[in-house]
């Protein structure tokens, strides 16, 4: 509406321009990208790291070799299996302390009905080496594997877990215990499917 003559004029409004983003924003978000590409950087390199630390497939587990270098170092005949049917997949192969203080060999296997079985063996063991392996598995009975020893069969409690442990009766020999979520079957297989490793000349067999 037009003013009339002689009322004051209405003062122009005036747009003001929009303003560009600051430079301190613009340095923000260069920072945020920039400290997001370290970032980034780091998790790669230590992904890449732990990547390389457990790059042996489960195939390219060599039981055998490992077993006979165990033996050598620890005079000892270390037990593994040879021949095991089509599916079962070494899984793990190691001679360390356990919990219990006790230097132990142990290799282990998956199944192909994806169960677990594994053989430890250490060198005169105290009782409670063979309660924590077993779990306190009770036992149910005894078996004879091909080669003459005998075993006697243990059942853990609650859970599922069958062991067959051999216990020589010469000291210094080796303890060898059968265990794991496999089948009474499945663990007498394996057990008449191992071998010792040869230990040369500071080593004893096998009772």
């Amino acid at each position: 509406m037009s003013s009339a003559p002689g009322d004051p004029a209405e003062p122009a409004v005036q747009s003001v321009p929009a303003r560009g983003a600051s430079h301190y924003a613009k340095g923000t978000a260069a920072n945020m990208v920039r400290s997001l590409a370290v970032i980034l950087a780091i998790s790669l390199a230590i992904f890449a790291m732990s990547g390389r630390g457990n790059s042996r497939s489960p195939e390219s587990l060599d039981v055998p070799g490992t077993a006979q270098h165990r033996a050598e170092q620890a005079g000892q005949p270390f037990a593994y299996p040879t021949d095991l049917p089509d599916g079962w997949i070494a899984t793990n192969v190691r001679y360390e302390r356990s919990t219990d203080g006790v230097m132990a060999w142990n290799a282990g296997y998956t199944t192909p009905d994806e169960e677990y079985v594994s053989v430890q063996q250490a060198a005169d063991p105290e009782t409670a080496w063979i309660t924590s392996q077993t779990h306190d598995g009770e036992s149910v009975g005894t078996l004879t594997t091909q080669d003459g020893r005998a075993w006697v069969k243990r059942d853990r409690e609650g859970q599922v877990q069958r062991s067959l442990v051999h216990e020589p009766a010469a000291k210094g020999e080796l303890t060898t215990i059968v265990t794991g979520t496999g089948s009474w079957k499945q663990l007498e297989g394996f057990a008449n499917r191992l071998v010792e490793a040869t230990p040369g000349a500071k080593g004893a067999s096998a009772g």
